[in-house]
């Protein structure tokens, strides 16, 4: 069983939309230093895990396909430099309506599944109270907050004013996956 490294999308893999959704490829925009981040978790063994939450396809804003479609290109561009995920989880329902809604542990149980992964040895990085309450749930210890406009109420073990600084926080703590 091997580790993982759970990451959140809008906010974290890529630029924060604020209160809407991205509903295109043309408005997505990955976070600086994302892409370097996703590498030293690859190179240190971990799998790689997007877990999401997009009401936008719940709400009738854009297709499931639509959404499938960022993802392809979101994978593709991160093929690109080695960084690409492992499995993408996606939770389209509206809030309320289903269990796989964080806070829920559904999406890091069902990569831990699907992956063989070692949860107890797995990373989450998030930047709301629902990403680091839902490690929590699905006893993920290490967590990184990325801080964004909502004032954190659930601690999170580190914390960085943005994703820029990711790749070192990783580089300095995260330990070899086959150690």
């Amino acid at each position: 069983m091997r580790p993982a490294v759970f990451f959140d999308r809008d906010g974290v893999v890529n630029v924060s939309p604020g209160a809407g959704y991205v509903l295109s490829w043309d408005t997505f925009e990955f976070s600086p230093g994302v892409e370097e981040a996703l590498k030293v978790c690859r190179n240190r063994g971990y799998a790689l895990v997007l877990v999401t939450s997009q009401q936008c396809v719940g709400k009738g804003l854009i297709t499931q396909a639509e959404l499938d479609e960022i993802h392809l290109q979101m994978q593709t561009q991160l093929q690109q430099h080695g960084a690409q995920f492992d499995l993408i989880l996606a939770c389209t329902h509206l809030a309320g309506t289903c269990e796989c809604r964080k806070p829920s542990p559904w999406m890091i149980n069902e990569a831990a599944s699907r992956l063989n992964l070692d949860l107890s040895r797995s990373w989450l990085v998030g930047d709301h109270d629902r990403d680091i309450q839902t490690a929590i749930n699905a006893g993920v210890p290490q967590t990184v907050r990325i801080l964004s406009h909502h004032e954190p109420k659930v601690i999170a073990r580190h914390t960085l004013d943005s994703v820029q600084g990711l790749a070192t926080l990783l580089a300095r703590h995260l330990p070899e996956a086959h150690a």
